[in-house]
């Protein structure tokens, strides 16, 4: 059986070597100061003024307060000159350098993220994400957000609200550096790089990738292809955009426009505003859709629509009245 002192040697191995040299500095200091000690009593009264010149002295700042006289105290204070000092040097040079490193590592995106709950993730980065990050942490109470990419070497945010984590997203070591069990959302770009189709392949994959770790997240999905938006339906996305089908749009109301980009203002001016689902109060089953309308205009709401299965009815009939299972959608 090994014996304690061989136990203790090799715990002390497995320390870091930041602590390692912390405890042998300290141990210098703790020598060194009860030796001085009991070698000039009258020059260094008790234990504590012996440790607190052996720190001075290796500290190499030298307050003069406490100087050995004798001969032999002389040469103590040469030998903790000579060792303590290289010993303190390490410490701190230790300290830096391992520093730097981490702060190299986070910026390349190789440290996991273990920070606040109910964070958001953005795989990929685009002109889009871009745009959405900039709006995200530029409010009163930004969201922390983990950015995944393979592309970047570097964080290309420098924010405290981003984390970027660079690595492959359809790969489970990258994922779980993201710490995907704690997320609210996630909000999976498409390549534009890459052919349309092969994009949209790549964003199912990750997003299977996902749903396989993580089942419960709500997985929001570009998707370039409109043949592929059934497929990432299929692989459990919460919600898919078609954001070609977003830029046809426009391009349609510009082509039957008079040229005055009325749709681009009107969406520059939604921007600040938050489209959600409202829940139905047991007191609105039965009225009409106007009825509804004029009391969340009250408090401060512009009713637009009814979701209704899953169908989405838009300014629907004033008339119609809305049924128990009906949800409210509305900006804020």
């Amino acid at each position: 059986m090994m014996d304690l002192p061989n136990r203790v040697y090799i715990s002390f191995l497995r320390l870091p070597l930041l602590v390692r040299i912390l405890f042998i500095a300290l141990l210098v200091f703790l020598i060194f100061g009860i030796s001085i000690h009991f070698l000039e009593p009258e020059t260094f009264p008790s234990v504590f003024d012996g440790i607190w010149w052996a720190i001075i002295t290796a500290s190499t700042v030298g307050y003069g307060d406490y100087v050995p006289k004798s001969l032999l105290g002389r040469m103590t204070a040469l030998v903790l000159i000579l060792f303590g000092v290289a010993f303190v040097s390490s410490y701190f040079g230790t300290l830096a350098a391992a520093a730097v490193t981490k702060q190299d590592a986070l910026s390349e995106g190789k440290i996991p993220f273990k920070g606040t709950s109910r964070h958001i993730i953005i795989v990929g980065w685009n002109e889009r994400s871009k745009e959405l990050i900039s709006k995200l942490i530029n409010t009163n109470n930004p969201q922390m957000i983990v950015l995944i990419d393979e592309t970047l070497e570097t964080n290309p945010v420098k924010s405290r609200f981003v984390h970027f984590i660079q690595g492959k997203a359809h790969v489970d070591e990258t994922i779980m550096k993201s710490d995907i069990e704690s997320a609210e959302k996630v909000l999976i770009t498409a390549d534009r790089g890459n052919d349309e189709l092969q994009a949209d392949m790549n964003s199912i994959l990750t997003l299977l990738t996902i749903k396989g770790i993580c089942p419960s997240v709500k997985c929001i999905v570009e998707i370039l292809t409109s043949e592929q938006f059934i497929n990432a339906v299929r692989a459990g996305a919460d919600e898919v955009i078609q954001s070609n089908k977003l830029t046809s749009v426009f391009m349609v109301n510009s082509l039957h426009s008079n040229g005055d980009g009325l749709l681009s203002d009107v969406v520059s001016q939604l921007e600040e505003k938050r489209l959600s689902l409202i829940a139905l109060q047991e007191t609105d089953i039965g009225k009409s859709f106007r009825e509804i309308h004029d009391n969340l205009l009250l408090s401060g709401y512009l009713l637009i629509g009814i979701k209704r299965g899953e169908e989405t009815l838009l300014h629907p009939p004033h008339a119609l009245d809305i049924l128990a299972d009906d949800q409210l959608i509305a900006f804020k």
